[in-house]
């Protein structure tokens, strides 16, 4: 998988950094939003609490999706600003081990 950047953003308001992509995986299944985010995490230099991947739209019939991501300053702007939602769908989950001592 790749990543293609066109458009990079400042937008102070929000305190964020708004990226406009292209992920380019072919011969490959359309990637995960997580793993699109960790390869983001890699090449924007961030940490993976400010950031979000907010969509990834994959084109009919070509091994390229577009995608839009922010990169805010600090935690408290990214929860005061995204939705529950958002920031859920950005979250891993937990590891299986633990949900199955849990049960236990």
């Amino acid at each position: 998988m790749e990543i293609e950047f066109i458009e990079k953003k400042e937008n102070k308001l929000f305190d964020r950094t708004e990226v406009r992509f292209y992920c380019l995986y072919p011969g490959e299944a359309t990637p995960k939003l997580l793993d699109v985010k960790s390869k983001l995490i890699a090449l924007l230099d961030t940490q993976k609490e400010l950031i979000v991947v907010d969509n990834l739209q994959p084109r009919y019939g070509e091994p390229k999706a577009v995608g839009y991501a922010k990169v805010y300053g600090h935690v408290e702007s990214l929860q005061d600003v995204e939705k529950p939602s958002i920031i859920e769908k950005n979250t891993e989950p937990a590891p299986a081990e633990e949900e199955d001592e849990a049960e236990e």
